[in-house]
């Protein structure tokens, strides 16, 4: 076996060869001359090294999206139905309604010989927030709106025990007619009596008159004709204790013929 030793500088390329590389004499019979051929070794240190970064490698965690996932749309089928379903609820609950805005229809009826009832809604379709009935006698009160201006005031005790309720669910006031003691008014609820007036007197948006009084055996009216006056007012909260309603003329002139003050003390 012939040995290769290196003569050049390049040394060591020539030990690296051998490190990395098989080197086989093959011989042939008919030239008896050596041959060298040069093999590549399947278990080299690349394949070690690359065992070793195999070993060492490192698992990259994947990307976190930052991006928020996208919003779940509701059907629109479902939308348009709760829609409607909203619409008919307010459709029926619109005449139960106890809320008042700035702008109300008031209105005072009652028999020429019976009691004042004074009611005020938010739209003439609706059921009154507010219906009182007053001590006063009708034809007392139509002398009094006769002479001039009218200011009515309401008073109700404060309870110091009962909190929470609203000023005009208070069911008992003192009245007060142009400062006389005019003595106690009730709140009432809207009976098929009062509701009956109510809707004679709707497409009037402002004005008095007389409508026709209820009727006993003789074919008399027992309590004679029934008056009424109907007008917008004009809502004033000053506190959840003080509230004011105040008649607006037509022409916008003058100060309000009628007005209602409720105040709990």
């Amino acid at each position: 076996m012939k040995t290769i030793t290196a003569k050049s500088p390049h040394d060591s390329s020539f030990s690296f060869s051998r490190r990395y590389f098989n080197w086989k004499k093959k011989v042939e019979d008919d030239d008896d001359n050596e041959e060298e051929i040069l093999t590549f070794s399947s278990s080299s240190h690349f394949s070690e090294e690359a065992k070793e970064a195999e070993e060492l490698r490192i698992p990259v965690a994947s990307r976190v999206s930052l991006v928020p996932p996208p919003r779940k749309k509701l059907p629109i089928v479902s939308v348009s139905r709760l829609r409607s379903a909203l619409s008919v609820f307010g459709k029926n609950t619109s005449a139960y309604r106890s809320g008042l805005g700035t702008r109300v229809v008031g209105t005072l009826f009652g028999y020429r010989r019976g009691h004042v009832h004074f009611a005020f809604q938010e739209e003439a379709k609706v059921s009154p927030a507010f219906l009182i009935q007053l001590a006063t006698p009708t034809s007392v009160l139509v002398r009094e709106m006769a002479s001039g201006l009218v200011r009515i005031a309401l008073e109700c005790e404060k309870k110091m025990g009962k909190k929470g309720v609203k000023l005009l669910n208070e069911p008992v006031w003192r009245t007060y007619c142009n400062g006389k003691k005019c003595g106690f008014a009730m709140r009432r609820e809207c009976g098929a009596e009062e509701w009956k007036v109510l809707k004679a007197v709707e497409p009037i948006s402002m004005g008095a008159g007389v409508l026709p009084g209820n009727c006993n055996d003789n074919g008399a009216g027992s309590e004679g004709e029934l008056m009424y006056m109907r007008a917008k007012f004009e809502r004033v909260v000053g506190s959840k204790d003080s509230e004011a309603f105040y008649m607006m003329n037509p022409d916008g002139s003058g100060g309000p013929e009628l007005s209602v003050y409720l105040l709990r003390v």
